[in-house]
């Protein structure tokens, strides 16, 4: 299984598979995904104040996790999320013990740039992504503010049907990504992988 590098600098890299899952596979995985999983749109906390997701979530993990104002409480994995954990683990050797998972409807579905930084994964997390459906942009922009948001991106990446994202050490650090809207886009569905070193502190 092929694996390209992508250096975001000196010493923050992305590792990428194109191929990671069969297209018919993964075709079937993305199928049962849309079934099964349950599906929630939510509301996050952005500058004061509640907006809705422009996508869908859904989640498993061991212990709780909390981004942008609300908190994921532990949810069971599914045969699908659980096999698909096993095989992220097995590649990366990393033992990821949280999903999250996004599914883009269609190509006004976004994520804005964010890094995943939380406290509850440690100081330099690693995180992984498999992606299933429309092809969808993944962009890298630096948070030095110097690099002002009209700054050339440092990697845009074009996550194909199928294949894993693995962000290294340093990614989470000193950088945001986000996916940005693409109009001519179908259904996409990513499932992103952590792992949370320890329970939240109750708010």
């Amino acid at each position: 299984m092929s694996s390209e590098r992508f250096a975001l600098d000196s010493s923050a890299a992305v590792d990428y598979v194109a191929s990671f899952i069969e297209p018919g596979a993964a075709r079937e995985i993305q199928e049962e995904l849309a079934r099964s999983e349950r599906w929630e749109q939510r509301a996050v906390v952005l500058y004061g104040r509640k907006v809705l997701q422009p996508r869908l979530v859904a989640w498993a993990g061991d212990l709780p996790y909390r981004y942008s104002g609300q908190t994921l409480e532990p949810r069971p994995w599914s045969p699908t999320v659980g096999e698909l954990r096993t095989r992220v683990v097995r590649e990366t050797g990393i033992p990821f013990n949280h999903a999250l998972l996004n599914r883009y409807r269609d190509g006004n579905d976004s994520m804005g740039f964010h890094a995943d930084d939380e406290p509850e994964l440690g100081d330099d997390p690693v995180v992984a992504a498999v992606s299933f459906g429309e092809v969808r942009r993944l962009v890298f922009r630096s948070k030095k503010k110097s690099e002002a948001r009209r700054a050339p991106p440092r990697l845009v990446l074009e996550l194909a049907h199928g294949s894993l994202i693995v962000m290294g050490r340093g990614c989470q650090a000193r950088f945001r990504h986000g996916v940005p809207r693409q109009s001519d886009r179908g259904e996409r569905i990513s499932v992103t992988f952590r792992l949370v070193l320890r329970a939240i502190e109750a708010q």
